[in-house]
């Protein structure tokens, strides 16, 4: 089945299983999402307290081994806005793009000093600058966890979309912004333990609505075209 579990909280529709099988079932107006790059973030384990984790603390899954590339050629066939993290490390399975969203990461650290996405909208390049630490202030959860304010900010550049897709929800901060910004939104992610940290996330976000935000109509959808 496809569909192992589904959950709709708030405006939300959080969904656990392979997007690959789930994305020809939906319907949404866009995408906006943060794949695993495939460099291996998630392989470099060592051991805490007897669990393999890496090393970040978190629990090692394997999941950031390699590229996701049948989904992300899927995802290149879908007539609609896209922003794609990490998209220089996916530039030989999208098409060219104009409009590249970049996250300065407020100081020269080892790793990156930004991190870029990919859009297929048109326009000017577009840089958000917030320090890493402000992920301290979302209590990450996963360890490529994006702020909730740049994924706020991500959002601001698809203003026509009423549904918006996250393929890889992770932690669920997508659906967290669209919740905060009475946007809908559906997440679909693989591993479980993470699909319940979104729905939690989701639950507290719909709980603590921001002010001056219209409520969110609940969702409907079903199946969509590749050109």
């Amino acid at each position: 089945m496809a569909i192992i579990r589904e959950e709709r909280i708030g405006g939300q529709r959080l969904i656990l299983g392979d997007c690959l099988e789930v994305m020809p079932l939906l319907e949404f107006d866009a995408i906006c999402a943060d794949p695993p790059y495939g460099i291996g973030i998630d392989g470099q384990a060592r051991r805490i307290k007897g669990r393999k984790s890496d090393r970040k603390g978190y629990e090692f899954k394997g999941w950031d081994l390699e590229r996701p590339e049948g989904a992300l050629r899927m995802i290149a066939q879908i007539d609609c806005p896209k922003i794609i993290w990490g998209g220089n490390y996916f530039a030989d399975l999208l098409p060219a793009g104009e409009k590249w969203l970049s996250w300065d990461k407020g100081r020269r650290i080892d790793q990156s000093d930004c991190e870029l996405a990919y859009t297929n909208l048109k326009g000017a390049l577009r840089v958000f600058t917030l320090d890493h630490v402000a992920l301290m202030q979302d209590g990450a959860q996963h360890p490529t966890q994006k702020p909730l304010a740049l994924m706020r900010w991500c959002i601001g550049f698809l203003p026509y979309a009423q549904t918006i897709l996250d393929p890889f929800m992770g932690s669920g901060t997508t659906l967290v912004a669209c919740q905060k910004l009475g946007r809908q939104g559906i997440g679909i992610e693989l591993d479980k333990d993470y699909f319940d940290i979104a729905c939690k996330r989701v639950d507290e976000a719909t709980r603590q609505p921001d002010l001056f935000v219209a409520p969110i109509a609940q969702p409907t959808q079903d199946g969509f075209d590749l050109d």
